[in-house]
C-alpha cells in the first residue's frame, strides 16, 4: 500500500518525510535523493536540519512548507 506524508504546519520532519521512502514506496513532498537533499543542504538551498538528539536529526516543519512554496515558484 502506498501513500505519502502530510506536512504537519508546527512540528518537526525527519528525512524520509521530506523526501519520501523509495524502500517503501512511499512519495514525498520533495522525491529527490538523500544525497541530493544533503548536498542542497549544504549549499543553501535546503534548510539547516535541527539536532534533537545524537543520531536524530530533523527540519522545522515550518522550513519546509517554505521550501515548497519557494520551489513552486
Amino acid at each position: 500500500m502506498t501513500s505519502t506524508y502530510t506536512i504537519p504546519e508546527t512540528g518537526f520532519l525527519r528525512l524520509p518525510q521530506i523526501i519520501g521512502d523509495r524502500k517503501r514506496g512511499i512519495p514525498g513532498p520533495i522525491p529527490i535523493s538523500a544525497s541530493s537533499w544533503w548536498a542542497g543542504v549544504a549549499s543553501g538551498k535546503f534548510p539547516e536540519p535541527v539536532k534533537l538528539g545524537p543520531a536524530t536529526t530533523a527540519w522545522r516543519a515550518e522550513d519546509i512548507h517554505a521550501l515548497i512554496r519557494k520551489l513552486a515558484g
